[in-house]
């Protein structure tokens, strides 16, 4: 059966305390706890479901609850959930500690079974079967920088569109040896900085940037600032509509992603896909989870009809 998009990537335990008042560092502080599937690939493959795709997961998991209970949240929205389970090991977790405003104070990443998912892992029958029955392919960087280089080589050959989220400065790094081969890359402006090797002075100058280090396309955010998408020599920059009561910032770039691939999978051009990558961010924002349990075609389009016409730099 080919599906729209098949997600490769990041599907573990996300782990949030939301503090209450003004952080004080050493000392305990009061607040609360909240536990959930998330990560990046499977936040960005929840929203695609949500929007009416049909989406296929596969992700290294460990054989415990957790990997469980991912498993659950993913089926319960209709994903067709594949995954590499190490039997021995344990599922992946990312615990962070947020400000009273849904900013990360710190965070810890647990994800070393990441490492473990080979590229020689791509060459397993049921994954090489997805592989080649979709539209297009979604990646993220928790993944290894060969297996991710890997797809970027499958994808280039057999003609299938390839989008990956940088996920952090720290693991966009292994996105740099097959960048040519990536269509569209989702990041921050510290995640690009590590892809093009330099800071840009100015937004407007990320995709000359980028393109110098070998990407065809991409989208820079940069919270509440300008976001910079460019695809070939196609630029365009969008100022987000201010979000009040924002009630976490995790998954926000997930569903900027989502919404965006969800677009062009539509046939949108480059303007409309910022912008409804844009609507489903902030969607995402004034959600206490990492994925919005709201988000759907519909009420996308409401949001949508806020968000303003992208400013054409070239």
């Amino acid at each position: 059966m080919t599906v729209d998009i098949l997600v490769i990537g990041g599907a573990h335990i996300d782990r949030r305390g939301h503090l209450f008042g003004q952080t004080k560092m050493g000392a305990s502080n009061p607040g609360r706890w909240m536990e959930e599937p998330g990560g990046g690939g499977f936040n960005a493959a929840c929203n695609l479901a949500r929007l009416g795709h049909s989406v296929r997961l596969i992700s290294p998991r460990g054989g415990d609850a957790a990997g469980e209970q991912v498993s659950a949240a993913a089926e319960r929205l209709g994903i067709d959930d594949c995954p590499v389970v190490f039997l021995d090991r344990a599922t992946p977790s990312y615990t962070a500690i947020l400000e009273d405003d849904g900013n990360l104070v710190i965070a810890l990443a647990d994800m070393a079974l990441y490492d473990l998912f080979s590229a020689r892992r791509l060459r397993a029958r049921t994954t090489r079967e997805s592989l080649a029955s979709t539209r297009t392919i979604l990646c993220d960087a928790n993944l290894p920088a060969e297996t991710l280089t890997a797809l970027g080589n499958f994808a280039a050959s057999n003609g299938v569109p390839l989008s990956a989220i940088a996920i952090s400065p720290a693991k966009a790094t292994k996105l740099i040896p097959g960048l040519h081969n990536l269509d569209h890359v989702f990041m921050n402006a510290n995640e690009a900085e590590v892809l093009a090797g330099q800071r840009a002075t100015d937004p407007a100058e990320w995709p000359l940037l980028l393109r110098k280090a070998g990407l065809k396309g991409g989208a820079i955010t940069a919270g509440g600032s300008m976001t910079i998408a460019f695809d070939g020599d196609e630029v365009m920059a969008l100022s987000p509509p201010p979000v009040s009561d924002i009630a976490d910032v995790t998954g926000a770039g997930d569903a900027f992603a989502a919404g965006f691939l969800s677009a062009q999978l539509e046939g949108a051009d480059l303007g409309l896909a910022l912008r409804i990558g844009t609507a489903a961010a902030a969607i995402t924002l004034l959600s206490p989870y990492a994925t919005a349990e709201s988000l759907s075609v519909d009420f996308l389009a409401t949001h949508l009809a806020l968000v303003p016409e992208p400013e054409i730099l070239s």
